[in-house]
């Protein structure tokens, strides 16, 4: 491994300089959280592609068959890396987004009637550079493995020459200007008001009958883009409007992927694990006492934590699955987060790694989260299906890195917009409970959609 510092760059500069690399990942903490979003990561031209697609795997365009997980633990256990503590935890490993739709790889489950756009259900590029962004110590380092070079002598050359290359790239490349992302945007959804709330009558009916006691049903946004649409001007503006700690920003060919993520999925640092679910939402006032109101409401709501605990104790069972017995524990139960445009209700849930386990078996216990699913989660996933009708896609995957030593921290794929050709794609949703009122459910699908809405300079009443 070769490390190599560089004087401070903002890391979205750092990104602007490297926007036109290929397959560029960038996992960026731009919210400036004290604990949350202390490092930010930038990658791209990666030595090795790991895809999945039909539920087949493949590796730089080559199908292998077998399940998709092993494949994929077994892809990374060709580039062991002992880990650095004194480090950024991403020191060089695999980046990129896990959708959806792979439940369908863990559970029997039918294919939902629209597959969406048609996009892979993973997509994971191997990165033998990254560039590391400490935030409160504003340092800028690029650490260098020499992957995929297995002779040591070799993989030491290349870990230099690719650590220099890229220092040369961000010290030369003119970094590109932000623009206007777009004209206003026609937004259509495949839910209406009325559709909505019957949908919400509906799995309120079902909770009532005993068939599930939660289930998360999401509304799809879609708009076609002009020739003119930048993505990269997209991603600036929402981050500029809804700063995340775990946002991310994707390009890899055609598709893009613009992420202001405020949940972590699960994190991996040597043994310790940590998910963070979010359940209860209430939108933000721009006056500070109303503010402050709001979020007392949502602390004290029977509804919100009764939301958050049913998923609380799902993600106890999960991973439990994987866990060394009697170490998973909740040291906050939903406790308030604050964000640009709503207020949340977030619990922490911690366990101890068994030995005999990895990152990619935790991510396959737990996968996906809970908190976008519902509870039983293989029942709220038919139900999701049945209602939806629609493949959800990256929305409610992961998105995030799991390095060569075995650390990883991954990112529930939410407040996330995905173009692919002219069309752009977002999802919000509602965790809906015996206790869901419908209109209100239905609002807070649009209190998260907003920032979204005001990214692209639209008005959230054109989504119809």
């Amino acid at each position: 491994m070769y490390m190599r510092e560089l004087q401070w760059i903002e890391p979205i500069d750092a990104m602007r300089r490297l926007a036109e690399r290929a397959n560029l990942t960038f996992l960026d903490s731009s919210a400036g959280h004290e604990t949350l979003g202390r490092y930010s990561y930038l990658s791209c031209e990666p030595f090795g592609t790991f895809m999945v697609a039909d539920a087949q795997a493949s590796w730089n365009g080559e199908i292998i068959k077998g399940d998709p997980w092993d494949v994929l633990r077994a892809l990374l256990a060709r580039f062991p890396q002992v880990h650095r503590p004194e480090l950024p935890p991403f020191q060089g490993g695999a980046a990129g987004f896990l959708g959806y739709d792979l439940n369908g790889t863990l559970e029997r489950l039918a294919a939902p009637a629209i597959s969406g756009q048609g996009l892979p259900q993973a997509i994971v590029h191997f990165y033998d550079v990254v560039v590391s962004f400490d935030h409160p110590f504003q340092r800028c380092l690029i650490v260098s493995t020499g992957w995929p070079e297995q002779d040591p002598a070799a993989r030491a050359d290349r870990a230099r020459s690719r650590a220099d290359e890229v220092a040369e790239l961000l010290a030369s490349e003119r970094p590109r200007q932000a623009s206007f992302p777009s004209a206003m945007v026609a937004w259509a959804s495949n839910f209406s008001r009325r559709d909505y709330i019957a949908a919400v009558e509906r799995v309120v009916e079902l909770i009532l009958a005993g068939d599930l006691f939660q289930a998360n049903i999401a509304r799809r946004f879609t708009a076609h883009l002009s020739a003119s649409f930048d993505p990269f001007a997209l991603y600036h503006r929402l981050r500029s409007l809804n700063p995340a700690p775990f946002a991310a920003f994707l390009r890899y060919g055609t598709l893009t992927i613009a992420s202001s993520s405020p949940e972590r999925f699960l994190k991996l640092d040597g043994r310790n694990v940590e998910t963070r679910p979010i359940k209860g939402t209430i939108a933000r006032s721009a006056d500070a006492n109303e503010d402050r109101r709001r979020a007392e409401l949502l602390r004290a709501s029977e509804k919100d934590r009764a939301e958050n605990i049913m998923i609380v104790d799902l993600l106890r069972n999960d991973l439990s699955r994987v866990c060394i017995a009697h170490s998973v524990e909740v040291p906050v139960l939903c406790g308030l987060e604050t964000y640009a445009s709503v207020h949340h209700l977030t619990s922490v849930i911690t366990g101890e790694l068994a030995m005999r386990e990895d990152a990619v078996t935790l991510l396959k216990a737990c996968f996906p989260g809970g908190s976008i699913t519902g509870a039983p989660k293989v029942r709220s996933m038919e139900i999701i299906n049945e209602i939806e009708q629609v493949a959800r896609e990256v929305y409610c995957g992961a998105i995030g890195f799991i390095g060569f030593s075995g650390h990883m921290d991954t990112a529930i794929a939410i407040r996330t917009v995905t173009v692919s050709g002219d069309l752009a794609v977002f999802y919000t949703g509602s965790g809906i409970t015996a206790m869901s009122e419908p209109e209100a459910e239905y609002e807070e699908t649009i209190s998260k959609a907003q920032r979204i809405f005001d990214a692209f300079d639209n008005d959230c009443h054109s989504a119809s």
